[in-house]
């Protein structure tokens, strides 16, 4: 009986083996795939950065390939730049387009965002937006738990989701109305 199961068992793994070449081949280093298989170009990078741009008056998570993890500040002129031409093309765009920022300060885990001088301090429509792309791009990495945003040395009162202001920490919560 010993026998009958080292033979079947023999048989059974020589059937989910891999096939032998009929001559040698070179190995080489495929690099990286992705899910369908395709080769992942090298400037890809091996992080991932985590932008929120504008479709259809929502916020949606768009992930891009960094060469590195990056900080706060580079994070927030990826943002600054705007959508690349492909993700212009998918109906991605951004709030940012009218909002000067001119600086930005981490410490412990918050983020202060100085915003340019703004007229008056009306909240425009797209505003939610904007701040709302902010706040979740720079809380979806690990380095930063809140953002706040200060105008002329004042705190700034922001707009929140909910059409709230917030002139304080917020989060990515603060903004889930308008998550896609």
């Amino acid at each position: 009986m010993r026998r009958v199961l080292v033979v079947l068992l023999a048989l059974t793994l020589a059937g989910c083996g891999v096939p032998l070449d009929s001559s040698p081949r070179s190995i080489e280093t495929p690099g990286r795939i992705d899910a369908s298989g395709n080769p992942v170009p090298d400037e890809a990078g091996s992080a991932v950065l985590r932008l929120y741009l504008v479709r259809d008056g929502r916020l949606v998570r768009v992930p891009r390939r960094v060469t590195t993890v990056l900080g706060p500040r580079q994070q927030l002129a990826i943002l600054l730049a705007g959508p690349t031409a492909e993700e212009s093309a998918d109906g991605l765009t951004s709030a940012l387009t009218t909002m000067t920022v001119t600086d930005v300060d981490l410490l412990d885990r918050r983020a202060t965002i100085t915003i340019g001088d703004r007229p008056d301090q009306l909240v425009r429509s797209d505003e939610v937006l904007a701040f709302g792309q902010i706040v979740c791009t720079l809380t979806s990495q690990t380095e930063v738990g809140t953002v706040s945003f200060i105008s002329g040395g004042e705190p700034l009162r922001v707009p929140r989701a909910d059409g709230s202001l917030a002139d304080g920490a917020l989060t990515i919560a603060d903004y889930n109305g308008l998550l896609d």
